[in-house]
């Protein structure tokens, strides 16, 4: 009886295996929006470039993983297309950082490293838990790596606010925030050509009527 059903194992397989990816997807989301809000509001108190960067690289994600939830069992070219706007998304993040370090130059000040460090070590924490839950996933469909990739860049940004934090506090002025906004300007750009290129590639393979 069990022989007669070999298809069913892959199918339950497969039906669990969606299940654990929108599980994980789901706790990611949450602690991005969560790690946001709290980003958001320490970066407008503290006058910090390099929070301001991390908090909208959280929001980018949370959408990021929203999008990679809804598709998840979809079909390869819902996931690529999907892709394609999570470089944008990226991308768009990437030009906010852009004008809010031209904004910074123009206004310079100093801000508060006690807020960015605290805040920093916080969010370096979360960014740590959903790469660890995303990791299992990293090289399976574009869906799911494009948000292991998001996942690995907030960890760089975490990390990054905590040596903005530091050269604040070592120097007493605003340049070593701007210096890392500009460091994650770079990473976010270079994320966005990955997922971007990868998105492509696979929505060229799931064309119709592509050899």
């Amino acid at each position: 009886m069990s022989d007669s059903c070999c298809g069913c194992g892959k199918t339950i397989d497969v039906a669990a295996l969606e299940a654990r990816q929108r599980r994980v997807l789901s706790i990611v989301l949450a602690i991005n929006l969560g790690t946001f809000l709290m980003m958001i509001a320490a970066a407008l108190y503290s006058r910090s470039t390099s929070l301001l960067s991390g908090s909208l690289d959280n929001l980018g994600d949370a959408a990021t993983y929203a999008l990679s939830l809804m598709v998840v069992g979809a079909g390869a070219r819902a996931k690529a297309r999907v892709a394609l706007f999570k470089g944008l998304l990226i991308l768009a993040a990437a030009v906010a950082v852009a004008a809010q370090i031209g904004w910074r130059l123009a206004h310079p000040t100093v801000p508060l490293f006690e807020t960015i460090g605290v805040v920093g070590l916080l969010n370096l924490g979360a960014n740590l838990i959903c790469l660890r839950l995303l990791t299992p996933y990293r090289s399976g469909d574009v869906n799911l790596a494009s948000a292991w990739e998001c996942s690995r860049n907030d960890v760089y940004e975490g990390l990054a606010v905590l040596v903005a934090a530091a050269g604040v506090w070592l120097f007493g002025a605003g340049w070593p925030d701007l210096l890392v906004g500009a460091a994650l300007l770079l990473l976010f750009l270079r994320s966005a050509w990955r997922v971007l290129s990868g998105a492509w590639a696979a929505w060229r393979e799931t064309a119709p009527g592509h050899a």
